[in-house]
């Protein structure tokens, strides 16, 4: 008995839903099917107005501009201004005076390393010093009997080769002390070494009690400094956009942390290897740093290139720049004007501004835009 009475309860529900449908879809008195329903939606981009003159047009200028290329990258270190810092006497570090990030002067002292090499050295030029000494006084005696007929020629001159030779091993030792650093007079087996250059220490490997040095098994290059008043900013180019680059190009730089300063480098390399899988090729552009670009910043770079493009200007107060999009309004007949998005570039002098794209030299446009946009909003 439940199954039949919900069953009916079904058919009744099946039966109130066709009519309904059938309602919306035909006039009772007539049978016929009714008109669709039909909603006007405003153009929100196009404006009426009920005094056309009220807001004055202008044309759009013309300017003749080079050519501009926008490619993205990172602020990288000069190359070859960055140099290791390396003690040539191996051993083990006792002080360290300088750390990473710090800015140093030439001739600032970095770090001191107690080595054996300076003990080696220092015997060497002793023994050097004794031999020569010896040499020299078998040579002047040699010269003394040869005067007097005592020996041969032979003689002499196997004695001056062997002050030769003496001379030579002090003069190789006194350099070995002078590459260490030590002064011969005043012997240390600590060895200082000292900043080759003024810059910013970019790496470090070594710290107190560390291996140093080119013969141990600790780091060869214990820091490295860079000098920062040039850096490069090496960025993606497109295969397709190669042909718009050029050594020598002016690049104008730009980067997050300083959005108003516009920083001017120029391209001193375009790379011979393209990337097979995103088909770009390296560029590097040389900055002039005033301090303020860091290593690791990412920067957009506009390439200056030879070739004119024209384009049009308008007055600044003609742009509308609503929700990171840039509009003009141009008039359309009548009483109404239409909004019309643009590319904005660059500000001119006079207060005028570049349009890249958009719109063409010549065209009418609203003079002002402020007004028309109040208008807009109140519809």
């Amino acid at each position: 008995m439940t199954s039949v009475r919900n069953l009916g309860i079904a058919s009744c529900l099946l039966v109130s839903f066709a009519l309904t449908s059938c309602g919306n879809k035909f006039d009772p008195a007539s049978g016929a099917a009714a008109a669709p329903q039909v909603v006007n939606v405003s153009n929100t981009d196009v404006v009426t107005v009920e005094n056309p003159s009220e807001f004055p047009l202008v044309a759009a200028g013309r300017i003749d501009v080079p050519h501009k290329l926008n490619v993205t990258g990172s602020v990288f270190p000069d190359v070859n201004q960055e140099v290791p810092v390396i003690s040539l006497a191996s051993g083990r570090v006792v002080d360290v005076r300088v750390t990473l990030d710090q800015n140093v002067s030439k001739g600032q002292l970095m770090m001191q390393v107690q080595s054996p090499d300076v003990t080696n050295a220092f015997d060497a030029y002793l023994k050097a010093t004794n031999d020569e000494s010896l040499a020299n006084n078998a040579y002047v005696r040699a010269k003394l009997l040869y005067s007097h007929g005592a020996i041969s020629q032979g003689m002499l001159e196997q004695a001056q080769d062997a002050e030769g030779d003496a001379k030579a091993d002090l003069d190789a030792a006194n350099r070995q002390l002078n590459t260490l650093g030590i002064d011969k007079n005043n012997p240390t087996d600590i060895v200082n070494v000292y900043a080759p250059i003024s810059g910013v220490i970019v790496a470090q490997n070594v710290t107190n009690a560390a291996a140093t040095g080119v013969t141990y098994s600790g780091s060869a290059t214990a820091f490295t400094i860079a000098n920062l008043s040039h850096v490069w900013v090496i960025c993606d180019v497109y295969e397709n956009d190669l042909p718009q680059v050029r050594v020598g190009q002016e690049a104008r730089i730009s980067v997050g942390g300083y959005a108003n300063r516009v920083f001017t480098g120029r391209v001193s390399d375009v790379g011979p290897v393209l990337d097979p899988t995103i088909r770009t090729a390296k560029v590097r552009i040389d900055v002039p740093n005033p301090g303020m670009l860091r290593l690791g910043m990412f920067a957009t770079a506009t390439l200056i290139g030879q070739t004119k493009e024209v384009h049009a200007i308008v007055p600044a107060d003609a742009i509308l720049h609503l929700h990171d999009q840039d509009w003009v309004y141009e008039p359309v007949g009548g009483n109404r004007f239409r909004r019309v998005a643009v590319q904005a570039g660059d500000m001119l002098p006079g207060g005028s501004q570049e349009i890249l794209s958009g719109i063409a030299p010549g065209q009418q446009l609203v003079r002002s835009v402020l007004q028309l946009e109040s208008v807009l909003e109140a519809q």
